[in-house]
């Protein structure tokens, strides 16, 4: 690869770290082709995409994209690396990767660090805390019912108040009737 395919490649994987909301970097070491073409496919049926990229230019790629954790996402930037790019549901790509393990029995390939939304992730044990992250629709739908739960404790209790009131007032009239 020559400087300027070297420079084109360095521009295109920035300009992707700039669009997407995160990526995942992973080491797919220890993966057969077999493996690995399962695992891409596996990615591509939820709608993402693998691409191993070269340590040195996805470290251009990072300072060019001014990603502001570049010094910490530099250390996992060792041995061969794929990464993954978030658009939508941050907890997707650790998802794919913990069934793909499950499903096959395998501990590779290894989650090495993610940057999701200005946050970091680093190192294999972070994976589970990805699984559990919320969407921002989760996040907002949790947000809209405890919200709305107060307004239905007043309503509720506005409408039990009207037909105990209700109650009271047709016992009334009936013991007026029966008097008259």
């Amino acid at each position: 690869m020559n400087k300027a395919e070297k420079t084109a490649l360095i521009q295109e994987i920035a300009n992707s770290l700039k669009s997407y909301k995160g990526f995942y970097l992973l080491n797919m070491e220890g993966l057969n082709a077999q493996d690995t073409v399962a695992f891409r496919r596996a990615c591509y049926s939820k709608g993402l995409r693998v691409r191993v990229v070269k340590n040195t230019l996805f470290s251009k790629a990072l300072e060019i994209a001014g990603i502001p954790a570049r010094a910490e996402l530099e250390s996992a930037l060792k041995l061969q690396t794929a990464v993954i790019f978030v658009s939508e549901n941050p907890k997707l790509p650790a998802q794919v990767l913990k069934e793909f393990r499950d499903k096959n029995k395998k501990e590779s390939p290894f989650f090495k660090a993610a940057y999701i939304e200005e946050s970091v992730f680093i190192g294999e044990e972070q994976l589970e805390a990805l699984t559990r992250i919320k969407t921002k629709e989760e996040l907002l739908g949790e947000l809209i019912g405890r919200l709305q739960a107060p307004i239905q404790n007043v309503v509720a209790m506005l409408q039990g108040a009207g037909q105990t009131l209700a109650g009271v007032l047709k016992t009334l009239s009936e013991r007026n009737s029966q008097n008259s």
